[in-house]
Order: structure tokens, then C-alpha cells, then sequence
């Protein structure tokens, strides 16, 4: 039978109240946004108190997309992020240099990301990355609300060399099963779909959603 738990971050919390919602319904994870033009961004000094906040054995993952280097090693020094998430048009080489665990994100259906094939071969650069998260392309680089085609993930999924999956994009707790239904994701991520408005969280939202991927992740385990 088979014995498999999908993972769950719960991205963009802004508030110390849904960072203790959060992390009692279940999470995995949380992601804090260190974008400049992000409605969930924060600040340093909420990171540190929000980071603080989670308790063991849940990770906190840091969100940066095209940011100096010199804020991320900030960020690292004064938050302690678990693992770094890579939001924009970041190099390998780039993601590489802090020496710390990271996810690369990719904005799928956007320019250069438009078919399997290119997925796969953005992908295959980055294979020291802890997972590849899969996203829906949007201007503004996340929290849009919006999925994609699953079918760009195709060939990739087929690749041995393939990284965990990760994925985002238009989630709520009413379409998240059939997204692990299609894709049997490693992690699925949230934002948008358990907010009520950009920043704020749902507690009731966040653990309808967690109780939905528990409900698909059972009825995967009883068709094995």
C-alpha cells in the first residue's frame, strides 16, 4: 500500500495570528516574501518575529525574486530561513553562491516556459535545487491566483533526473485534489487560495485546504 504524505506551505503570512493558525492546522511550511513589490512582503524585523513564532520540526522558507545578493545574506544572518525560494529569473550560479538548501521557481506558460520541452531543459539547470516549484506566469511573480497547463509538466515529470515538485498556482481547497490527482506533487504550495485579501490569512480557509490534501492524499493511498 502505498505510504505518502504530500507536503504543505502555506505562503505570503504576514501576521503572527496566522503563522500560529497555520502551523496548528498542519503545515509543513511557511513562506515569508521578501519582494519589495509584493503586497505580502515583509519587513525584517516581522520576519524575525514571525520565524520565532513557528514551531520544531515545521520549516520556514525565505522568498526573494531578483533581489541583491547582499539582502538575501541579510535575510539569512537576521531571519535563519530554512531553505531560500528563488522567484524570479535568478541563475544557477546565483541560487548557489549562500550555500544554504533552496527551491527554484518557475513561472510556467510564460516566455521561454511555453512548451514541455523548455520546462524540462530550465529545469535541468538547476539540479542541485531541493525541489522545482511550479507556478503560473503573472507579471507581478506569484499570487495571482491563476493555474496552468499541467500538460508543461509532462516530459519533466518523465525525466529521471527530475527534482521534487512543488506546486502552486490557482490552488484552494476545492481544486487541490485534482491538481495531486493529475501531477502526485511532492509539496503542494497556497496563497491566495486561503486569504482574504493579500497577506491575510484564513484560519478557516488554511485548514479546509489542509484537510483537503490529507482527503486526496487518503484516497490515493486506498486506489494503490
Amino acid at each position: 500500500m502505498m505510504q505518502y504524505r504530500t507536503r504543505i506551505k502555506v505562503c505570503g503570512l504576514t501576521r503572527l495570528e496566522d503563522v500560529h493558525a497555520t502551523a496548528a492546522a498542519g503545515a509543513d511550511a511557511i513562506g515569508l516574501v521578501f519582494y519589495p513589490k509584493s503586497a505580502r512582503c515583509v519587513s525584517l524585523e516581522q520576519a524575525r518575529v514571525l520565524r520565532q513564532a513557528m514551531p520544531a520540526l515545521a520549516d520556514v522558507v525565505a522568498l526573494f525574486v531578483n533581489a541583491e545578493p547582499d539582502h538575501v545574506r541579510q535575510v539569512i544572518e537576521q531571519v535563519q530561513p530554512d531553505i531560500l525560494q528563488f522567484h524570479g529569473d535568478e541563475s544557477p550560479d546565483y541560487c548557489r553562491q549562500f550555500g544554504r538548501r533552496y527551491m527554484r521557481a518557475f513561472r510556467v506558460g510564460g516566455p521561454g516556459l511555453d512548451t514541455p520541452e523548455n520546462v524540462r531543459a530550465a529545469c535541468l539547470e538547476f539540479p542541485d535545487a531541493s525541489a522545482w516549484l511550479f507556478d503560473s506566469y503573472s507579471a507581478g511573480y506569484g499570487g495571482s491566483g491563476r493555474s496552468f497547463d499541467f500538460a508543461l509538466l509532462d516530459v519533466l515529470r518523465a525525466d529521471q533526473n527530475a527534482r521534487p515538485v512543488v506546486l502552486a498556482g490557482g490552488l484552494n481547497a476545492q481544486s487541490v485534489a485534482d491538481a495531486m490527482a493529475r501531477l502526485r506533487p511532492y509539496a503542494v504550495d497556497v496563497s491566495s487560495g486561503v486569504e482574504v485579501s493579500p497577506g491575510v490569512k484564513s484560519p478557516e480557509r488554511v485548514a479546509e485546504f489542509i484537510a483537503a490534501v490529507g482527503q486526496a492524499d487518503a484516497a490515493a493511498r486506498s486506489s494503490c
